[in-house]
């Protein structure tokens, strides 16, 4: 026999239950179903969702859905049985699967079941007992006497005695039998006491039923029951035992809902988008209502484009030629605002530009770059509007003359360029920009990173024009897209827009721009010791703190030490779903001044409260991933500043918004990520996490080591973006090493151009070193007379294998790379490599040519060849292509004379690189032209002074160094001090910015006095601490910061700074005053040259003793 639980009685033929798999039912499985009603109430809960997706578009007897349980505050899963409808409202009448009630539900209380929530089959099944029929009383009036007589229904006593029966029976047992599709037959056993009780036999001795054989006339007679059987009301009963319940204590499967009503999908605050406009926002739903052409339409229907959550708000505001700022993860995508903008230039400023005067495109749409600029050009294209707006790109360089030869057509309505060639076109023909009335700002928070004084002197020039009187009555609009939302932002919106609309689709982008306090722990033993010193239990005015942990476990154990100190703390998590109702009417009341309400809760449970009204929040579970972490900041949403509104009043201000992050060791992998976004905010960062973060970055480069060192490091000595590059940044001697010179005059010949400054060739001098005077002429001459008589193919083509492919009438040596899966294909194309010449390319596999043995014998003689000091004007991370076709028709396959300077690898760095012609009978050479000064005639190139400093500083990184004495003034040459320095900032900073600025030092006893080397620097910053100081600020274009761990105290108090021969000297009290070591407290400063001051130069600058000049 199994246990079995008997939920519910309607009749002996009528019983709800579960079977029980042991004596002390199934753990298990009662866990598996409390997990799935857990998962069901945090699902169904969640205000995000669009509940318009999950209510059933129409309902019918027999089908399957999940209901809302009002008694027991919990969603369920249900069976629709019939249905109730009139004019007015729609209701179903449901049996509950999993806990065997019945219930009247109304439809929007009714959702659609998602197919994960029915992988466990229903849980109450329906038993009815074998073998016995009712039976009731009559009573004859004439002849005064009563009789049992078969019936149909069962009475309503007999089913209260089995009630009774359940409710006495310590055990419960049943052997199944038949099942029919709606029920299961069982003989039923309990044991009421020691005494075992079959409930058939027993029903039928008290004859409240008979066996289906027939009722006998000795069984007829009724017998006379106790009266205490009929005291309880009769009727349909639940079975509740303190052994087997379906109401489970507080902290199992109960969940609640504040709002069982729908959300429109276009609320933002359940769509996670922050939308502030100063106008109303009535959101598009799709493409079909989407305000742009049908022209336009068609063409993002037939690239299957979908407007995003951020399209669907932003669209309209476009549409309308309102100013508009967008930050979204889609911001890269120019189709993102593309359709709109066109349509408002096509259906009205075009007609608008015909009544003005003035000359010039109506447009114009800046970009960070010409990969940028090109991209979105040829979508233009695409969208078959150029026939209209005529659109020009535009792209200066430098070069002398360049912006005054530029020439605009005079139809062109939309001009594609960059702040850097729009500032110098401005400079020459700014009155061809006379009525621009659309800016478009592509990735804005790129361009005012990359250009700030060029994008200051645009925005200036687009304010005069659109404020002229005769612009009064055109249309003016500025449109920022970017991924992130930066300072420089804040006053474009507050300086440039007005009426602007904001929409943020990311959550913690929507945190910087609602001016959210950020403050960073690090928890070194006890967290809960260090959250609650960052919390004020007596506050001045009403603070809502919401603390979020990452386990039920958790929240509890917060929960135990905050309330401990605050007199109203609340706490939920997904045990306690059935008290979301309580929790969230708790936290909406208002509070007065002095009033300090705590929420513990899981990051699960913040989609079910809706909490938007926060003043603080406290992660004191790390966020696993950065959406979690901006869901969390978006709890104070209606805290945050709304840049739209412009003016307010003094008690609509918004509060200030403090978020905390406790950080420990555990949360190494996330360091970095959360120190980088960190570091774009002005909150102060602890030194524990500075050095932590310092070590997990080290740590990532360490496990870098089977990848080669990053291109771009080696072409202009700074990674593009270190944080996302997968290459290797680090100096590593075992691959690194390079036997190819270093130093002296080398000839070589460039044969494959990959960019403008490098370039894959054969060293000239190597190959007159080889014994016969030309090892690889040699072998060529011998490849050419060995195919003359023959060119037999490739039998086998293997990877790693060595082959001949011909080009024209040359033969080269290849190796294969790659060989796809030939799925029985004949011909085929492999990826090969050069080994002569350094390029990479796919042939055509019976293009492989069968190479002998001996042409494997000398080794491949491509050399990767960079040309120092120069790369891409305007802060390009990559030279325009035209630049690269022109260097390639100069140099390829031409021997030049070149000095090299650095070697690493299989790389030789040469400066300068020229090429020479010998005069005929002479010994003199012509030096016909510079390779560096080609690059900077196309004006598309500039100096990069730093270059070698930058490359010899990063091999220097691992070289061992001895600790020096204080008063060793002649160990390292001041330069050599430079680099060092540089080389621990550009450690300290690498996670949070690619520019470091170099750094001098020198002491007196009660003082050090540090020089930042940047020229009149602007937006600087200095902050001293007691151990440490922190400055930053921004030249030429890019941003610098300094993170200085000192080597001793210092009176923060008494420090100051000051521009000295326009640079920031930095003076340090020390504090006890003595002579440092060292300026910081890293030891690889050990070499740092410490001088006094009759080792210092004017003004204390150091000398360089081989120019006699002041040192940059």
């Amino acid at each position: 026999m199994l246990n079995i639980s008997i939920l519910r009685v309607e009749s002996p033929s009528g019983l709800w239950g579960r079977v029980v798999q042991g004596p002390g039912g199934d753990v298990e499985t009662t866990d598996r179903y409390d997990r799935l009603l857990a998962q069901m109430n945090l699902f169904y809960h969640d205000l995000t969702r669009d509940m318009r997706e999950l209510k059933p578009t129409a309902l019918a007897v027999g089908q399957v859905c999940v209901v809302y349980w009002s008694v027991m505050k919990s969603w369920c899963r249900a069976v629709v049985e019939s249905i109730i409808a009139d004019s007015v409202s729609c209701q179903a009448r449901c049996l509950l699967v999993d806990q065997g009630e019945r219930l009247i539900v109304p439809s929007d209380k009714i959702r659609i079941a998602v197919p994960s929530f029915l992988q466990l089959p229903f849980w109450v099944r329906r038993f009815h007992l074998v073998g016995i029929e009712p039976t009731t009383l009559r009573v004859s009036v004439h002849e005064e006497k009563a009789r049992l007589i078969p019936s149909t229904q069962w009475d309503s006593s007999a089913t209260l005695y089995l009630h009774n029966l359940l409710q006495a029976s310590t055990r419960t047992e049943a052997v199944l039998l038949e099942s029919l599709s709606d029920s299961t037959a069982i003989e039923l056993y309990l044991t009421v006491g020691n005494v075992k009780i079959c409930v058939k036999d027993d029903l039928v001795a008290k004859r409240f039923a008979y066996y289906s054989g027939g009722l006998d006339e000795a069984d007829r007679s009724p017998v006379m029951l106790s009266s205490s059987i009929l005291t309880q009301s009769v009727g349909s009963t639940s079975i509740k035992t303190t052994a087997q319940t379906t109401q489970t204590p507080p902290g199992k499967r109960r969940a609640d809902v504040t709002s069982c009503g729908f959300f429109s999908i276009f609320d933002p605050t359940k769509s996670g988008i922050l939308v502030h406009s100063a106008l109303p926002v009535e959101p598009c739903t799709s493409l079909d209502d989407a305000p742009i052409t049908d022209a336009l339409r068609w063409v993002l229907r037939k690239k299957l484009y979908a407007p995003s959550a951020a399209d669907r708000y932003s669209w309209p505001s476009v549409a309308r030629g309102c100013n508009t700022v967008i930050v979204s993860p889609d911001a890269d995508r120019p189709l993102g605002y593309f359709a709109p903008l066109i349509s408002h230039i096509l259906l009205n400023s075009i007609f608008a530009s015909l009544t003005s005067s003035a000359a010039g495109p109506v447009a114009v749409l800046l970009c960070p770059g010409w990969e940028k600029v090109q991209a979105v050009y040829d979508l233009l294209e695409e969208t078959s509007v150029a026939a209209v707006l005529h659109p020009v790109i535009v792209l200066i360089g430098v070069g002398k003359g360049e912006a005054e030869a530029v020439r605009i057509p005079k139809n062109c309505l939309l001009l594609v360029t960059t702040p850097f060639s729009l500032v110098r076109l401005l400079a020459c023909h700014c009155f061809l920009f006379l009525r621009i009335y659309h800016l478009v700002l592509d990735e804005a928070d790129q361009l005012f990173t990359l250009a700030p004084d060029q994008m200051a002197t645009i925005l200036q020039h687009f304010q005069k024009v659109t404020s002229s009187e005769e612009m009064a009555s055109c249309p003016q609009q500025l449109v920022a897209v970017a991924k992130r939302w930066t300072g420089h932002m804040e006053g474009l919106v507050a300086n440039h827009m007005p009426c602007p609309c904001v929409v943020v689709a990311v959550p913690e982008e929507a945190a910087l721009y609602g001016n959210v306090q950020q403050v960073s722990l690090t928890a070194k033993s006890s967290k809960a010791a260090v959250m609650l010193s960052a919390l004020d239990f007596n506050p001045d005015v009403g603070l809502k703190t919401l603390i979020v942990a990452n386990s039920a476990a958790e929240v509890e154990d917060v929960f135990k030490v905050v309330s401990n100190k605050s007199a109203f703390c609340l706490k939920t998590h997904e045990g306690l779903t059935h008290q979301f109702d309580f929790v969230v009417q708790q936290w909406r009341k208002g509070i007065g001044p002095g009033t300090h309400i705590i929420l513990v809760t899981t990051s699960q449970c913040l989609m079910c409260l809706g909490v938007r009204d926060a003043t603080c929040v406290v992660h004191y579970g790390f966020p696993p991933t950065p959406k979690q972490f901006g869901v969390r900041l978006s709890c104070m949403a209606e805290s945050f500043r709304n840049l739209s509104a412009r003016v307010r009043a003094a008690e609509s201000l918004p509060r200030l918004t403090r978020s905390v992050l406790l950080i420990s060791e555990r949360n190494a992998c996330h360091v970095v990520g959360v120190l980088r976004y960190l570091g774009r905010t002005n909150a102060p960062l602890p030194p524990e996490l500075l050095s932590f973060a310092r070590g997990v970055h080290a740590a990532r480069e360490d496990q870098k080591t089977d990848r080669p060192l990053c291109s771009y490091l080696k072409s202009f000595g700074v990674c593009r973006d270190g944080a996302v590059c997968p290459d290797r940044h680090r100096f590593l001697p075992q691959l690194d090493r390079s036997v190819l010179p270093a130093s002296g005059v080398i000839e070589v010949v460039p044969l494959h151009v990959k960019t403008a400054s490098v370039f894959w060739g054969r060293l000239v001098q190597k190959e007159e070193e080889e014994e016969g005077g030309g090892g690889f002429r040699r072998m060529a001459s011998e490849m050419e007379a060995h195919y003359a008589n023959g060119k037999p193919g490739a039998g086998e083509v293997l990877q790693g294998g060595f082959y001949a492919v011909q080009e024209d009438e040359v033969f080269h040596r290849v190796k294969i790379l790659s060989v796809p899966d030939r799925r029985g294909r004949l011909f085929f194309s492999v990826l090969v490599r050069f080994i002569d010449v350094g390029k990479e390319d796919e042939v055509k596999s019976h293009q492989l040519l069968q190479l002998p043995e001996r042409f494997h014998a000398l080794p491949g003689q491509a050399v990767e060849v960079i040309v120092c000091r120069v790369k891409p004007v305007d802060g390009e991370t990559d030279w325009h292509p035209k630049v690269t076709r022109a260097i390639n028709r100069r140099i390829r396959g031409l021997q030049h004379r070149a000095r090299a300077v650095f070697s690493l690898g299989n790389t030789v760095f040469v400066d300068p690189m020229v090429c020479v012609t010998q005069l005929p009978g002479m010994k003199t050479v012509i030096n016909e032209y510079s390779v560096q000064s080609e690059i900077l005639n196309t004006g598309m190139g500039v100096t990069n002074q730093q270059h070698l400093d930058l490359l010899r500083a990063l091999c220097q990184e691992d070289e061992p160094c001895e600790p020096l004495g204080p008063v060793a003034p002649t160990v390292r040459s001041p330069l050599q001090a430079t680099r060092l320095l540089f080389l621990e900032l550009n450690r300290m900073t690498s996670f949070v910015s690619s520019f470091h600025p170099l750094a001098r030092w020198y002491q007196t006893p009660d003082s050090a006095i540090v020089t930042v080397k940047l020229r009149n620097p602007e937006s600087q910053r200095c902050d001293f601490y007691a151990d440490r100081v922190v400055y930053s600020g921004r030249a030429n274009g890019r941003t610098y910061r300094a993170d200085l761990l000192l080597h001793g105290d210092i009176a923060a108090d008494c420090c100051c700074w000051e521009m000295k021969s326009n640079e920031p000297v930095l003076k340090l009290v020390k504090q006890p005053q003595g002579y440092w070591e060292r300026l910081l407290r890293t030891k690889v400063l050990d070499s740092i040259l410490v001088q006094t001051p009759a080792d210092t130069g004017k003004d204390n600058r150091y000398v360089n003793s081989e120019s006699g000049s002041e040192s940059d």
